[in-house]
């Protein structure tokens, strides 16, 4: 797959809340994924595919309720991609909350390798 199919499939997938296919399909095994900061939930970075999958399911056990998600169109270019997320969730702890992360992934032989999210 080509950066753009990658990202507009990425981007397909996470529309419709579907992480986990996301992962599955167009991640390397060996990705990496960083966030802004280290928190006492997450690391700040996280490696491995499989890693990454129990961070998603530790972030949707901390969700009670997702109001609404947007993923932007893509801004691609030949081997990294950029969107922005927003979201207005309930977090179980926090209440609810209205974000927007940029999100900027490099791709190498056709799968995401890196991950990287910015507030």
């Amino acid at each position: 797959m080509t950066t753009k199919e990658i990202a507009d499939r990425l981007i397909e997938l996470c529309n419709k809340g579907d992480f986990e296919t996301a992962q599955s399909e167009l991640f390397a095994d060996d990705a990496i994924s960083v966030e802004p900061y280290s928190t006492a939930e997450f690391e700040k970075e996280t490696k491995g595919i499989e890693a990454i999958k129990e961070k998603g399911e530790k972030w949707n056990n901390m969700v009670s309720a997702i109001h609404n998600m947007q993923v932007s169109d893509a801004i691609v270019a030949t081997s990294s991609f950029a969107c922005t997320l927003r979201m207005h969730v309930t977090m179980k702890e926090r209440g609810e909350m209205d974000m927007t992360e940029l999100c900027v992934y490099k791709v190498k032989d056709g799968k995401i390798i890196e991950e990287r999210f910015f507030m």
